[in-house]
């Protein structure tokens, strides 16, 4: 089993290489967009929608009218405003906006080795980046890798020049190979000061971080005041999981950090796991989107090639998954195996924690090969009702929930009176089919109604623009970007 991990790791590094894609906004859809500004100044009413608050109660309103008003919801079942838009809901339902919890964006850089005025080579459109996750109905991303690119894209979509999701951003503290690097203690503390100053609210804990600086970078966010989230770093196999379940380490990125602690994936096992979580109060996103990708590409890249979804990512990722897919190139039957082991256990996991009362949350790595930024929330959603949790009990993970462990819980993540208007409008029922949750009518985001029919507009301008600039972007020829 070792030479497995091993290898997995190996196959782990190389798929997480983080590619360098930038924000310009020149393109024919940012001008439309800017262009609707009034669009955003609207008052738009909700007529005869059913409404599925997402409260903790969440009595269902049905045939209910809600009112929105300059990006907020500001009356249900009141008086209509003459000069409201009025938008049909009859017989739909309407949702909170959902929140993909675990995410990597592209953002802008370089392949190539520069100069100290040159900035980024590789700028490209943060529309196009975007218009999958509001087409999904995500309208709240927690970025997982942050980079100074990233608050750019937040703040172009908090001033209305790109439409997109609000976007949670923590910065990344590992032992090697990523942009802060601590290697003591004292550097962990340092780098979480350094982080604070630089805007970041979250901190990442990553693989190679040692046990004695993962717990000093921990004590030190708790001591400034930012959240925990991440990896459990490999030099606590072998220990015991007293040693990682700390206060304060307050969210797992991932159910195979578990996985990869233990050679034992019994139900025992899991349900040690969510006692120690729950004793911690330590959150999971059990992640089980990334390795369902991982396992079919690892056998066959059609199951790359042929996603539906595939012509809305941007050419150069569709050319690295496909041609230089480690998962693919690396996998042999054991690796297959023991993704597969994994892949079981974390449903057992998913069961443990529900039965511990240790809240989840939805998140899908969206980036990695295999998994499209906002199509690939709705698997998860469904991956999770697979695994145990009810189909309201799934979608809490991506509304309420989502927003209670990232704190904004006050304005998004519920439908209430004085709340942002982030919400979905769908054409089915999810409580009766979560996969209705794909089935969608049309979205407000960020304050501003978007149709299907524009949904698909810009969907189909995307496709169109990845497509005519396939040869311009290889990988093989990402040095030359």
């Amino acid at each position: 089993m070792t030479n497995i991990k091993e290898l997995y790791r190996l196959v782990t590094i190389i798929s997480l290489f983080t590619i360098f894609i930038g924000c310009t906004t020149s393109n024919k859809s940012s001008r439309d967009l800017k262009n609707e500004k009034s669009n955003y100044e609207n008052i738009f009413a909700i007529k005869n929608v059913n409404i599925i608050p997402m409260t903790v109660e969440n009595k269902v309103l049905q045939n209910a009218t809600i009112l929105i008003k300059e990006n907020k919801i500001v009356s249900i079942n009141k008086s209509i405003p003459d000069d409201a838009i009025i938008i049909d809901g009859k017989d739909k339902w309407l949702i909170p906006g959902l929140i993909d919890m675990h995410v990597h964006n592209l953002s802008s850089g370089s392949f190539s080795k520069g100069f100290p005025t040159r900035g980024s080579t590789l700028n490209f459109e943060t529309q196009n980046l975007m218009t999958p996750y509001f087409a999904n109905g995500v309208t709240t991303v927690f970025e997982l890798s942050g980079r100074v690119g990233h608050f750019s894209q937040r703040d172009e979509i908090e001033s209305k020049k790109v439409i997109g999701p609000r976007i949670a951003i923590a910065a990344v503290i590992d032992g090697e190979g990523n942009e802060i690097v601590a290697t003591t203690p004292l550097e962990g503390r340092q780098s979480v000061r350094n982080a604070k100053g630089l805007g970041y609210k979250f901190i990442k804990v990553y693989t190679w971080l040692s046990p004695e600086t993962f717990k000093a970078v921990i004590d030190e966010a708790k001591k400034q005041g930012m959240k925990v989230v991440g990896h459990i770093p490999n030099a606590f196999e072998g220990k015991a999981a007293e040693e990682f379940f700390i206060p304060h380490f307050g969210l797992i990125a991932h159910a195979e950090e578990l996985s990869k602690q233990t050679d034992d994936y019994s139900y025992e096992k899991a349900q040690e796991f969510a006692r120690l979580a729950k004793e911690s109060h330590t959150w999971l996103i059990p992640n089980l989107t990334n390795m369902v990708a991982i396992i079919k590409q690892a056998k066959s890249l059609e199951s790359v090639t042929s996603l539906p979804s595939l012509k809305y990512v941007h050419p150069l990722m569709q050319d690295k998954w496909v041609t230089s897919n480690s998962y693919n190139k690396r996998a042999t039957p054991e690796l297959i195996d023991y993704f597969q082991k994994q892949a079981d256990f974390h449903k057992l996991i998913v069961k443990a924690f529900k039965e511990a009362g240790v809240p989840m949350l939805a998140g899908t790595d969206a980036g990695i090969s295999g998994v499209v930024w906002g199509f690939s929330l709705h698997d998860e959603i469904q991956l999770l009702v697979d695994a145990g949790l009810s189909n309201e009990e799934a979608l809490a993970t991506a509304t309420r929930l989502a927003a209670e462990w990232l704190e904004i819980n006050d304005k998004v993540g519920t439908i209430e009176i004085d709340k942002f208007a982030d919400l979905v409008l769908l054409d089915e029922n999810p409580l009766e089919d979560v996969s209705n949750t794909s089935k969608i009518s049309g979205v407000i985001v960020n304050g501003k109604w978007i149709d299907a029919t524009k949904i698909k507009t810009m969907l189909d301008h995307l496709a169109k623009w990845n497509n005519d600039n396939k040869e311009r972007y290889l990988w093989k020829n990402r040095k030359n970007l």
